[in-house]
């Protein structure tokens, strides 16, 4: 691979480097906030500079996936919910990976095919070997005009001091930790050496990493490619054999429609036999039931992608089976959600429990879907679920689940008197501007005046840095600062 250096390309890694640093202040500083929207409007900043006057494929699908990043990228600054704070560290990066592959990819690749799979990890090897082709071009930069033997040794003494410094740091600091007058002796060498701490190493590091990170992608990914996949990942090579396939479904099917009779026989028409309540009877059986679904959602997708249906009369049959076996699942999630609704009218809403429940609403869209694609071969199962999949998760990240669970709890309370003050509090800040609002209709609730207390105390006394500015947080600071606790 021959590889030319221009100026524009010496520039660009400038603006890398500068975009590095910008990472390593917004993710690296402090809790992530605002941050990480200033960080993508800085990246894709970048990227459209770079790719300006470059003709973007996929770009109605581009765009989508594009909005879809902004937004889960701003829910860290409208909403501070732990779990997809953490999960979307991953998600974040993973969708701009495959945004920026996909809208310099060629018109006639199809990214719902798995062959696009292996193009994701083709480029991301390609933006590695494009950094190692650089260093080496690099090094023949600074080999010119010095004699061979000298050179290899300052590459050898190079990479002999860059695999001691991190044993050199372990080692330094054991030593001192062990005697007190090697450590004062290392106390008397020169301040400016100081400097160069282990904070400041990593600092560097980091910001040297990012910079190579993106200037390998995006080098990478503008260069002119090849049509070189071709479409066998699109050939069906394994099939499942109908008549195998025809007596497993019917003998599911009948397992599920003797449930169905059972469910309807007394789940739901309100009866319950034996000497559960309807909470016990709930927690029992809710996750088998959705574990059920989702192994039927499975053996649907196997059926229509791996089975031979080109007779008539088998085709027809499997397809009234499949709808048999949809029609089945449909009563699975209505008797979990059944189950889920009463479990929390005894126990109360978490966010385990309202995910799950908006999984479940999910999962019937992915039903009704496959149902229509069961009897409509030509519709493509992958491009479906993939959209619907991203839109799902990132409707989750905007609606702001904990204010679901907060409303919810407090409406419970308001109609039984019971609520648990504490798992409010285990919440973001949602969970405590839910505990100002019950505190305003209820201040001798035992408890809350002590958790809202050291709440208050935690947001006059807390420093909070231009990262972590997060909108709901303000407003839970800004509310606590009001309260008058007695």
């Amino acid at each position: 691979m021959e590889l030319k250096i221009g100026r524009s390309d010496w520039l660009f890694l400038l603006l890398c480097m500068v975009l590095g640093i910008v990472a390593e202040e917004a993710f690296f500083r402090a809790e992530i906030g605002i941050s990480y929207l200033a960080f993508i409007m800085a990246f894709y900043g970048l990227f459209f500079y770079r790719y300006r006057g470059f003709s973007f494929s996929h770009q109605r699908f581009g765009y989508l996936v594009l909005i879809c990043i902004w937004v889960l990228a701003a829910s860290y600054f409208i909403n501070d919910n732990l779990f997809f704070y953490a999960l979307n560290i991953v998600v974040i990066p993973a969708l701009v990976f495959f945004h920026l592959v996909l809208v310099t990819s060629q018109k006639n690749l199809r990214w719902n095919k798995l062959a696009f799979i292996t193009y994701l990890f083709s480029k991301l090897g390609g933006a590695i070997k494009y950094n190692f082709i650089f260093a080496s071009l690099m090094g023949k930069f600074f080999k010119q005009g010095m004699d061979e033997s000298k050179f290899q040794v300052w590459k050898k003494v190079s990479i002999g001091i860059l695999i001691s410094v991190p044993v050199l740091f372990v080692v330094l600091g054991l030593l001192m930790s062990a005697d007190t007058q090697f450590e004062k002796m290392l106390g008397g060498i020169p301040q400016w050496f100081q400097l160069l701490d282990a904070e400041v190493v990593f600092r560097i590091i980091t910001v040297l990493f990012c910079t190579f990170v993106f200037f390998g992608l995006m080098q990478d990914l503008i260069k002119k490619q090849i049509n070189v996949m071709t479409h066998d990942g699109d050939k069906q090579k394994f099939t499942m054999d109908a008549i195998i396939t025809i007596t497993v479904l019917v003998l599911i099917n009948a397992v599920y429609v003797l449930f169905t009779i059972v469910q309807f026989k007394y789940f739901f028409s309100g009866t319950l036999q034996g000497d559960f309540t309807y909470a016990e009877y709930a927690r029992k059986g809710f996750f088998e039931l959705l574990f059920v679904t989702l192994i039927n959602l499975t053996i649907t997708i196997l059926v229509l992608t791996f089975v031979d249906r080109s007779i008539g009369f088998i085709k027809r049959l499997i397809q009234l089976l499949l709808t048999t076996l949809v029609i089945s699942s449909g009563v699975l999630l209505s008797s979990a959600f059944m189950r889920l609704s009463m479990y929390e009218d005894a126990y109360g809403f978490t966010f385990i429990r309202v995910m799950a429940h908006s999984f479940m609403i999910f999962l019937v869209v992915i039903f009704m879907y496959t149902l229509i694609k069961i009897w409509i071969e030509k519709l493509s199962l992958f491009h479906f679920y993939f959209i619907s999949s991203l839109l799902y998760y990132t409707l989750m990240n905007v609606i702001n689940v904990e204010q679901i669970i907060v409303t919810k709890n407090i409406e419970r309370y308001e109609q039984s008197g019971k609520i648990d003050l504490h798992y409010l509090n285990s919440l973001s800040h949602t969970g405590i501007l839910g505990l100002i609002e019950i505190n305003e209709e209820n201040p001798q609730l035992p408890g809350l005046k002590n958790i809202l207390l050291e709440r208050k105390n935690e947001a006059i006394l807390g420093y909070v840095p231009w990262q972590s500015y997060n909108l709901k947080r303000t407003q839970a600071n800004e509310e606590l600062r009001k309260l008058h606790l007695e």
